[in-house]
């Protein structure tokens, strides 16, 4: 999952301020190294919601901080705090659209995999590879609303830091690098769902490309998604061992996910309570 680097802004943070600013940054450079060299895979998607997770704890502890709670008091009326107040909630919408349609293709996946036990070979597959297909046309749409909905946000974070002291200006760097690179992993995993694919397959085409499995084996850096695509194309043999691999990928997203929510519920409590101070 490469991070798209569009959507982080290079903004050095004040880490003498504070030594829990400096750990802050530590963590999301590593997040940033590790997305970016990485193959765009559930794997590397499931790590960077896992990065996301810890780097929330940080920035919870910071937000904390007796200085940061001061610094906040000084605010509260200010724009900047709706906007660090607005991100959650609409991150949250995201995340919830993201699992929900997650859940209901892995109903799909597991649909398959059924009929390929049950009735192998069977034209009546045929209805549940039309029904695995059509709904990731849908997934696909949801996905690009999704990811439409997330550059918006994007580009509606201030890029600039109005003249503040330095405990104010560091509290909204922090917060800001971390939205920003939690719309880039969100991106990222809207768009591992979204991948071009071919709008119809048939069975009788899937036996007709039988014959190219050796021409097209070549393939190399496909995500799991892909790898099933590849595996229907060709009525490949590993067909339900792709379909459960790809199923389990799904969980580990969905973890990630669930995990995401709860801090983004949790920073949002913090962040209102912290404003109220």
């Amino acid at each position: 999952m490469a991070i798209n680097k569009t959507h982080i802004r290079s903004i050095s943070l004040q880490s003498r301020s504070h030594p829990s600013i400096l750990q802050i940054e530590q963590q999301l450079n590593k997040i940033r190294t590790c997305e970016s060299s990485a193959t765009p895979n559930a794997e590397t998607i499931s790590n960077g919601l896992c990065g996301l997770v810890e780097l929330y704890i940080s920035m919870d502890d910071f937000l904390n901080l007796p200085q940061s709670l001061q610094a906040f008091a000084k605010y509260q009326n200010a724009k900047w705090v709706d906007e660090i107040l607005d991100c959650p909630v609409q991150l949250l919408d995201v995340c919830g659209i993201t699992k929900d349609i997650l859940s209901q293709f892995k109903g799909n996946v597991r649909d398959l995999q059924s009929s390929l036990r049950r009735r192998k070979g069977d034209l009546s597959v045929e209805a549940f590879i039309t029904n695995y297909t059509s709904f990731r046309n849908k997934m696909t749409k949801v996905a690009k609303r999704c990811i439409s909905t997330l550059k918006k946000m994007d580009h509606a974070m201030e890029a600039t830091i109005l003249d503040m002291d330095q405990e104010v200006s560091s509290i909204i760097r922090v917060v800001r690098e971390v939205n920003a690179l939690t719309i880039s992993i969100f991106q990222s995993v809207l768009a591992f769902l979204s991948k071009t694919r071919s709008s119809k397959w048939s069975f009788a085409k899937l036996i007709v490309n039988k014959s190219r499995v050796s021409c097209e084996g070549q393939q190399v850096n496909l995500n799991e998604l892909e790898v099933v695509d590849n595996a229907l194309s060709k009525n490949s043999s590993t067909m339900q061992q792709d379909l459960g691999q790809l199923e389990a990928s799904i969980e580990g997203i969905e973890k990630g996910l669930e995990s995401m929510t709860r801090c983004l519920i949790r920073s949002r409590t913090l962040l209102l309570n912290v404003v109220s101070c």
